[in-house]
């Protein structure tokens, strides 16, 4: 009879199937993208093309980034301006005598239209202080400019690294839905032999049984998978949750679980309408669907030795180098203040108050007045080197800090050597 051979096979079938599956991707045999997973209707495919883009023109770190470079340069309109002269308008409106033995008399108001003094007084700044300034203002905008490419940099880097973790997890996800419906296919089989009386139903259950680990396996992936997509759509400054009515529930989605496993289940379509409803339920309010590949291994044109050889241009140097300078000519503003600036003082009066004598035969009709005074500060010694030390200080800190940013730069720099290709989606 040949029902024992038959059930030796069916066994090895069972076995197959209980014995622990891939559940992760390797290497280029996995196909990311080449399967549709069940993801919501407005989530929109993603390449890491387009998302280096939409970084550029979205990511909020960087704009903000950018707003830094409008403020210097709003800061050096200022540096670069005289100190602004200050006019004073004033009037006389009232007056009163009094005699030898301090009694008052006659007092009296008076309209502003009788009297009136205009002043006007200007600081003059010595030292060279608006020139070192406007140095400073300069070397601050460079610095501005310097971080807001090396908030690219990061950003970059950190879209680059979530969007790479996120398709490991989509293909990880993918093989792990691979594996369960090859678990369905396996199952059905097992049924109809079942049915057919070829094996017992002990062997359909045992393989029922080692199917809880491998929906686990499912799961994780698609959170995985869901967690990376929010991590991505964060930095593209997108909601990293498309939200629509009913996103993330099952019974708002219409999505109803089978109730059992029989002939509809083996007749299910392959594809997202066959995936989990825990899947379902899970990727339905992501707000993009990535795409790429891991087999695509572009080729860097550039050695070692130039990476090594540029490091000293790379935006957080450069950034740390243009803060040195800054602090620098920050010192030197801070020693100008040894000049003591002078503050000149004009003023012009016009009374037409009644100033005649009895006896005068040629009526007065005002008295016009003239003056100009000059002042300078005194006691700013301690004052001044104080903000002389102040920057001092702040100078040998940015100095300090752009040297740590140079060795930290170098430490990160491959060693000389042959060019390193590295695997990138596309």
């Amino acid at each position: 009879m040949r029902l024992v051979p038959l059930r030796a096979g069916l066994l090895g079938l069972v076995l197959l199937g209980a014995a622990p599956l891939p559940a992760r991707a390797q290497g280029p045999t996995a196909a990311p993208a080449a399967v549709p997973l069940p993801v919501g209707a407005r989530a929109q495919p993603l390449t890491l093309d387009q998302a280096e883009r939409l970084l550029v023109e979205n990511n909020l770190a960087l704009l903000a980034a950018r707003r830094g470079v409008d403020a210097a340069r709003a800061q050096r309109l200022v540096a670069s301006s005289l100190p602004p002269p200050e006019v004073s308008v004033g009037n006389t409106l009232g007056q009163f005598t009094e005699t030898s033995k301090g009694a008052l008399r006659g007092a009296r108001f008076y309209s502003p239209a009788n009297n009136i003094s205009v002043g006007l007084q200007v600081l003059i700044e010595r030292g060279g202080k608006r020139t070192l300034r406007t140095r400073v203002a300069e070397a601050q905008i460079g610095m501005a400019e310097a971080q807001v490419l090396d908030a690219l940099r990061l950003q970059l880097f950190q879209l680059r690294q979530g969007f790479l973790g996120a398709l490991l997890a989509r293909a990880n996800l993918e093989v792990a839905l691979a594996n369960r419906a090859s678990l369905d296919r396996t199952e059905a089989l097992l049924r109809r032999q079942l049915r057919d009386g070829a094996i017992p139903e002990g062997d359909l259950l045992r393989f029922q049984a080692s199917r809880l680990s491998f929906e686990g396996d499912v799961t994780a992936n698609a959170q995985a998978y869901a967690a990376g997509i929010a991590a991505v759509a964060a930095l593209l400054a997108t909601d990293p949750a498309a939200f629509q009515p009913g996103a993330g529930q099952a019974a708002a989605l219409g999505l109803n679980p089978p109730a059992g496993r029989g002939r509809a289940a083996e007749r299910a379509p392959a594809g997202p309408a066959s995936a989990p409803t825990t899947v379902r339920t899970i990727l339905s309010p992501v707000a993009f669907d990535l795409r790429g590949r891991f087999d695509a291994v572009p080729e860097l044109g550039i050695g070692r030795e130039a990476l090594a050889q540029g490091v000293a241009s790379r935006a957080d140097v450069v950034a740390a180098a243009r803060q040195a300078s800054a602090a620098s000519a920050n010192r030197a503003l801070a020693e100008a203040g040894r000049s003591r600036d002078v503050t000149l003082n004009g003023s012009f009066g016009r009374s037409r108050l009644s100033q005649d004598l009895p006896s005068s035969s040629d009526r007065l009709s005002a008295v016009d007045q003239f003056g100009l005074s000059l002042s300078v500060p005194i006691f700013t010694s301690r004052i001044v080197e104080g903000n002389i030390g102040i920057a001092q200080a702040q100078q040998a800190q940015a100095e300090l800090q752009a040297h740590a940013a140079l060795l930290q730069a170098r430490a990160e720099s491959p060693p000389p050597g042959p060019a390193t290709n590295r695997p990138a989606p596309c």
